[in-house]
């Protein structure tokens, strides 16, 4: 009986050694993976804010041509996407879609709000409100709490209002126009982060907007890269044919130089 249960006694002594050292490799396996995890996440934020940065020392109209060529279609808003004071943006979409909708429900729009309020650093509050070339989409509320949180800016397919407040606080805005009407009680929330149409172009979550004076154009994010990389060689060459048309006279001979139009 005493050899018995010695030898259970060192079984079990055995067994909870092997079972700690499962633990503890199990642990070390966890911690390790989440350790992975973690730079992975650090490394796509920190491609994604050099990506944002390089397109912001881009013109606009460098990416829409270029746009065109790499994914062979319009990706640029309309002449009535302007800005309400001059300005150059580029950051990530935040998608917002509100469709039109008489009502009485305090409710309507609160996940409008949240998404703002979910919102993270070089993003682009890009809404469309169904026909609402004449609500205003945002305001100095919104402006200021997408400001609070490190905005890019924001691009409403529709319209703005509080505009000497959004200009004091320096927030840029593109719209199709302003005016001082409310989209409460006329329109209900209908989702955010989807894909939505702003002013004829379409938008997915995590797209690049690019702004400046010249307009807004979209950039699809899995095209980003091909995209920077040409508009780059397009603005470097028409920057160089400034001073070839200056000197000859001639954008003629700038243009059979360079080959940039």
């Amino acid at each position: 009986m005493f050899i018995l249960f010695s030898q259970l006694k060192a079984l079990l002594l055995t067994s909870r050694s092997t079972v700690v050292t499962l633990l503890t490799v199990g642990t070390f396996t966890l911690i390790w993976g989440f350790h992975t995890l973690t730079a992975q996440t650090a490394g796509n934020n920190k491609d994604e804010s050099s990506l944002v940065d390089a397109f912001r020392h881009v013109e606009v109209s460098s990416v829409s041509d270029a746009l065109e060529q790499v994914v062979n279609k319009k990706m640029y808003m309309s002449h009535r996407m302007r800005p309400i004071f001059s300005t150059k943006f580029v950051g990530i979409a935040v998608t917002v879609h509100l469709k039109k909708e008489e009502n009485d429900d305090p409710a309507a729009l609160n996940g409008m709000l949240t998404a703002i309020d979910e919102g993270q650093k070089n993003s682009v509050y890009v809404m469309v409100a169904d026909d609402g070339a004449n609500i205003a989409g945002m305001g100095g509320l919104m402006g200021t709490a997408m400001s609070a949180r490190n905005y890019a800016g924001a691009v409403i397919d529709g319209g703005v209002r509080d505009v000497a407040y959004l200009q004091k606080i320096g927030f840029p805005v593109f719209a199709l126009g302003i005016v001082p009407s409310t989209s409460v009680h006329h329109y209900r929330f209908d989702g955010s982060n989807v894909p939505v149409v702003c002013d004829g172009v379409e938008v997915n979550p995590g797209d690049i907007i690019v702004a400046d004076a010249d307009g807004v154009a979209v950039v699809p994010r899995a095209a980003a890269e091909k995209t920077l990389a040409l508009a780059q060689q397009m603005d470097f060459k028409e920057h160089s044919m400034y001073a070839i048309i200056e000197k000859a006279k001639s954008i003629v001979e700038a243009v059979k130089q360079v080959g940039r139009l």
